[in-house]
C-alpha cells in the first residue's frame, strides 16, 4: 500500500463520500473506489458500511483512519522539516589560524546578517587538521592558505594577500633600505606551526632562496609572534593584513624585501561529494564579496546592513 492510498481513504473519511473525495483530490470517482477496494483487500478488512447510499466508517475503519491520519501527519511534518531544513540548519565552517584571525570574524558576521536563522559553527585550527576534517565530512566548508593535494577536494581561491617581514621598531635590519631573503638568516626568527598555509609559503620561499633557518619560535598563535616582535625576540613572515594595524601604529616595522615576498592565497575548499546547501553557497558567495571589495568597503557595508536591522 502507498501513502496515496492512505490519503484518499482520509480523505473519504472527511468528506462521507466517494464523490466529494474524487473533486477534492482532482480524481475520477473510479479511481478513488479503487483504492478503497484495494486497501479493504490487502488488509482484508471492510472500511466502510454502504447503507443507503451513504458510507459509515466500521470499527476497523476507524483503527485505520487513526494510523492513516498518524501516518500522513508524521509523512508531512518530515517533508517540511526536510525540505526547510537548510532555512534553520547548522553551517559547520572551518578556518586556517590566520585566516580565522584576520577575516572569518567578518565574514561570519556578514553572512549572520543576511541569514540570522542559520547556525554558524566554527572550528579553527592548522590547515592539515581543517582539511582532514573537511574530508571526513566533519566540516561542510573551510577557509585555508594552503594548497590541497587531495583529488577529494575541491579548492576554490577567492582571496590574495601578500606577507611580509616585520621586526621590533629600532630593529638593524630597519637600517637597510632592502634585505634580502638571506641576510634574515642573520637573526633569530620566529615562524607559524609546521603544517600551517602561512609557514608553507615561508619554507617554500627559503627553499627557493637556498636558505636554512632554524625558527627560535614555532607558534600556532600569530598574535604570540607578533607580541614577541615587538619585544624584540626575534623577526618574523606574516600576512600583511594581520599586520597592518601594528604596523601603521609603529609597533612594529614592515621591511621591504629585495625580492619581494610570494603573495598569500585563501581558498574555500569541500569535499568533491559534498552537497552543497543553499545556505553553503551563499557562504561561499559572502567569502567572493569580501575578496572583490577592500577590507574598508566591506566592512562598511557590514555596518550598513547592521544598521537597517
Amino acid at each position: 500500500m502507498t501513502l496515496r492510498h492512505l490519503r484518499i481513504f482520509v480523505e473519504v473519511c472527511r468528506t462521507g463520500s466517494i464523490t466529494k473525495a474524487a473533486e477534492s483530490l482532482h480524481l475520477s470517482q473510479p479511481a478513488v473506489s479503487l483504492a478503497i477496494r484495494q486497501l479493504e483487500d490487502y488488509y482484508g478488512i471492510l472500511l466502510f458500511d454502504r447503507i443507503s447510499k451513504k458510507l459509515y466508517l466500521t470499527e476497523s475503519g476507524n483503527k485505520m483512519l487513526s494510523y492513516a491520519s498518524h501516518i500522513i501527519e508524521s509523512f508531512d511534518d518530515m517533508e517540511t522539516q526536510l525540505k526547510n531544513w537548510d532555512s534553520a540548519g547548522t553551517l559547520r565552517i572551518g578556518s586556517s589560524i590566520s585566516t580565522g584571525t584576520q577575516m572569518l570574524p567578518q565574514l561570519v558576521r556578514r553572512f549572520n546578517l543576511r541569514f540570522p536563522q542559520i547556525r554558524t559553527q566554527v572550528l579553527i585550527d592548522n590547515s592539515r587538521i581543517i582539511e582532514d576534517k573537511v574530508l571526513t565530512n566533519q566540516l561542510d566548508l573551510a577557509l585555508v592558505e594552503s594548497l590541497s593535494y587531495s583529488p577529494d577536494i575541491v579548492c576554490v581561491p577567492f582571496y590574495t594577500d601578500r606577507l611580509i617581514v616585520i621586526t621590533a621598531p629600532k630593529h638593524p635590519l630597519t637600517q637597510n633600505p632592502e634585505c634580502t631573503v638571506k641576510a634574515l638568516a642573520d637573526y633569530p626568527v620566529l615562524l607559524r606551526e609546521p603544517g600551517s598555509g602561512t609557514r608553507e609559503v615561508v619554507d617554500a620561499l627559503l627553499v627557493t632562496a637556498e636558505v636554512q633557518i632554524t625558527p627560535l619560535w614555532e607558534s600556532t598563535s600569530t598574535r604570540s609572534i607578533i607580541n614577541a616582535v615587538k619585544e624584540n625576540i626575534g623577526i618574523s613572515i606574516l600576512p600583511y593584513e594581520l599586520v597592518k594595524n601594528e604596523i601603521q601604529s609603529g609597533a612594529v616595522a614592515g621591511l621591504p624585501l629585495a625580492s619581494p615576498l610570494p603573495n598569500r592565497t585563501c581558498s574555500i575548499i569541500h569535499h568533491r561529494n559534498k552537497y552543497l546547501t543553499p545556505s553553503a553557497q551563499a557562504f561561499i558567495e559572502v567569502c567572493q564579496e569580501y575578496s572583490n571589495l577592500s577590507t574598508e568597503s566591506f566592512q562598511t557595508e557590514e555596518e550598513r546592513q547592521s544598521s537597517t536591522e
